[in-house]
Order: structure tokens, then C-alpha cells, then sequence
């Protein structure tokens, strides 16, 4: 078929008429599939249940440095869990404290300890006049939400193949306002493309007026690789900035959320000792300790990055074919009709769709009504307001194969539809 935008105005009525009849036959079959969230599928956390069986009653709770990890104490992890998470982010486990289930909680503390005391001494971002934090975009919605929620300005960023654009990164973060950057640097959320070297370099050589900017490193898809043979690389954030004498700009964190269990894993932040100096003097009033019970739990089980790696290609073959079916029936069903661009992601959790201007909302819309539910329209920039209202978010991975392939027809199918009212006018 050739390009919609070829048509003539009748060839579209045409087009239209035959759409809208498989569209209806799609409502009349009462679908009720979500695909909004990045969830990790039961059978992935089927296969990491072995974990639960590690512990019985009459199991000696001491790890290896003598921590009774039923006890109290203990604070910035056990050791081998510092040392397993370091050996995932490729960092000294002395740069590394482990919390509880989930790294986006550690955010948050660390976004609020930001307001309510300050980073590292400097003034508590709540007595300044304005807070300003950079958001490259499509990015990751709840990294947004926290900003939002503490009343912090957003400014998009536009996302290049490569990461952000940088000229605009570096021109920002001459207002002492700025405070932050999220980045999402490895199989980035929603996009799936990884930072490059060069991206990443001049992130760590950054100059920011403001001395308490730091740049919010959420590694969170580091190991998450679909293919053996093909994987992104990612150069290892503090050694970069370490090297550039700016050992301080960046926090970096990390979970196993989508590695053992989702909301019930082990989490952590890597950083300069002073960073990680001003994390524990706040978190002295706010916890005694972390779960090290499930931190034993982890350290156990995985026991090292090669025991992680060999549970990781596990997830894949999970993952590889619900990808692979997504992106085959995109190829099929829209290739060549030019209403929409998708990425190709080697790893991570995400497809990102680019729909024609203006169709974005809509085509969610009628997923929706047709009983499929995907991520609201907007999600991916700040506030909700994607400039194009073109960015579709695709979560591939909680749906089983059978259910996928009717969640992508009927995507495709709300595609094309939409597309060809746009092109009528009647969008």
C-alpha cells in the first residue's frame, strides 16, 4: 500500500469505511488488556521463586562480615550486598549504600532531603525563590512526578538518538536555578536507546552555576540486555566524572526490581564520599536500617554479576519474543505507509511509537475504548504536555505472546484509523 499522505481524498473515505468495520468488530470482542506499565510478566517472577526457599527457621542469619541481619544496624547495607550491587553498576561497593525495595523511593528521599535541608551544606532548595530541574524528553513519567510533586519546574530536553542534547544541557545549566538533571542513561525509558560516550563525557565535564546541581543517573536497565550477541555499552558514570574532577555531580541508582522481584527487591545509590556522607547523616533520623534480610536474601542467591548475568538472559528469552512480535507486526502492518516511526531496542522495557502530529491522544483513546490500555498520551514529557502529541509509550513485557498479538493488531489497527481522519480533517 502506498503512503497515506499519496491518497486521494476518495481512496481515504475508502480506507476510513474499512477501518472503522475492523474497528468495531474489535470493540464487540470486550477486551480487557493493560499494557500501561512496564511490569515484568508472572513468568519472570515465577522463575526467581527459588529465592524464597534460601531461608528456614533453624538458617544461620549472620552474612559474612558477622551482621545478624535480623537485628537492627547496619546502615548503609550489608556487605555483600554493596558488593553485588557494585559489581552490577561496575563501582567500588565503598561508593555504594543499599536501601529497601525500590530505587525510585531513594529518589524521592533524596529530590525531598534536597528541599527540605539541602545537598551538601548549600541552602534548602524550599528557601529559594526558584527550583529548576532539566528533563530530557520522552522520559521516564514518574521521574517527572516527583519534581512536580515538590513544586519544581520542569524544563523539557529534547532526546537525540545519542541522549540529550547536550548544547542545551550545557547553555541550562549556566542559571544557578538548575538543580538537576534526570537521565534514564541505558535503554532509556521510553525510548530504548543508550547515552553515548560522548553524551556521557560531557555530562561528567558539565560546570553548573548552581554548586548543589546534580545529575540523577537512574541506571535502572544496565543489565536488562535483549540479545547475547548484541548490547549496548554504557562507560561507568563516576569513574567519568571522577575523571573530570566533578566526582560530585552525579547520583546514581540502581534496583532489582525488574531483576527478582518487582516492588520487592534491593535498592541503592552510588556516589563520592561526600555524597554519600550527606545521604546517611540525613537518613540517621529517618531509619535505623534497611531490610538486610532481604538483602541476604539477594547476595544468596544471585551471589555475584555472573549470577546475575545468567538470570538476566532468563528475562530475555521472556522478553526477546514479546519485542520481537511487537516489532514485526509494527514492520507489517505500518512500514512504508509513513504514520509513524518506532525504535528498535536492543534491551531495557520499551518501544517508543512516533504517531503523526496531533494523533497521539487519540489513538490511545480508541486502544482504550477497545478494551487495551496503554500509558495516557503526554506521560512522557513534563506536566503531561507532549509538544507534538505524537509520543506513544509501548510496554511489551506483562501481556503473554497470545494476548500481545491482539493488543499490537489492535494498535496498529488505531494507527491507521486515526492517521486517516487526521488526513480528512476530522481529527
Amino acid at each position: 500500500m502506498k503512503p497515506y499522505c499519496e491518497m486521494s481524498k476518495e481512496e481515504l473515505l475508502e480506507l476510513e469505511k474499512d477501518l472503522t468495520l475492523q474497528y468495531d468488530e474489535a470493540k464487540a470482542r470486550g477486551l480487557k488488556l493493560d499494557m500501561s506499565r512496564g511490569k515484568p510478566a508472572p513468568a519472570q517472577l515465577d522463575m526467581t521463586m527459588p529465592m524464597m526457599d534460601i531461608f528456614n527457621s533453624s538458617f544461620d542469619m549472620t552474612d559474612e562480615a558477622g551482621v545478624d541481619v535480623r537485628n537492627y544496624g547496619c546502615l548503609e547495607g550489608i556487605v555483600g550486598a554493596r558488593r553485588l550491587l557494585g559489581e552490577m553498576l561496575g563501582v567500588d561497593p565503598q561508593h555504594v549504600i543499599v536501601f529497601g525495595t525500590a530505587s525510585l523511593n531513594v529518589m524521592y528521599d533524596t529530590v525531598s532531603r534536597s528541599v527540605t535541608h539541602g545537598v551538601m551544606g548549600s541552602t534548602p532548595w524550599c528557601k529559594l525563590d526558584k527550583v529548576k530541574f532539566l528533563c530530557p524528553a520522552p522520559g521516564y513519567d514518574r521521574h517527572f512526578a516527583i519534581t512536580g510533586h515538590f513544586g519544581i519546574e520542569m524544563i523539557t530536553i529534547p532526546m537525540h538518538e545519542d541522549g540529550p542534547d547536550m548544547d542545551l544541557v550545557e547553555e541550562y545549566v549556566k542559571d544557578p536555578a538548575v538543580k538537576g538533571i534526570w537521565c534514564v542513561p541505558m535503554y532509556t525509558n521510553p525510548l530504548g536507546i543508550t547515552y553515548s560516550e560522548e553524551v556521557c563525557r560531557r555530562m561528567a565535564k558539565l560546570s553548573p552555576a548552581a554548586e548543589d546541581f546534580r545529575i540523577y543517573w537512574d541506571n535502572a536497565y544496565c543489565v536488562h540486555h535483549l540479545y547475547e550477541d548484541r548490547q549496548d555499552t554504557l562507560p561507568e558514570m563516576l569513574a567519568l566524572c571522577r575523571e573530570a574532577g566533578n566526582e560530585d555531580i552525579v547520583l546514581e541508582f540502581a534496583s532489582t526490581s525488574k531483576i527478582s522481584f518487582a516492588g520487592a527487591g534491593i535498592s541503592c545509590i552510588a556516589a563520592s564520599e561526600g555524597n554519600l556522607k550527606w545521604v546517611k547523616d540525613s537518613m540517621t533520623y529517618q531509619i535505623i536500617s534497611h531490610d538486610k534480610i532481604n538483602q541476604l536474601r539477594h547476595v544468596l542467591y544471585f551471589k555475584d554479576l555472573d549470577g546475575i548475568k545468567v538470570h538476566m538472559r532468563k528475562h530475555a528469552d521472556i522478553l526477546r519474543p514479546k519485542f520481537e512480535l511487537v516489532l514485526e507486526t509494527l514492520e507489517r502492518e505500518l512500514g512504508g505507509l509513513g504514520i509513524g516511526t518506532w525504535t528498535k531496542p536492543l534491551g531495557g522495557y520499551f518501544i517508543s511509537f512516533e504517531s503523526m502530529d496531533g494523533c497521539a491522544k487519540a489513538i490511545v483513546a480508541k486502544c482504550k475504548e477497545a478494551g487495551v490500555t496503554l500509558t495516557g498520551a503526554g506521560a512522557t514529557y513534563p506536566y503531561g504536555k507532549d509538544p507534538h502529541d505524537s509520543n506513544i509509550r509501548i510496554a511489551p513485557s506483562y501481556p503473554n505472546l497470545d494476548e500481545l498479538k491482539i493488543t499490537a493488531e489492535l494498535f496498529v489497527l488505531c494507527v491507521k484509523l486515526v492517521s486517516v481522519e487526521k488526513l480528512l480533517g476530522k481529527e
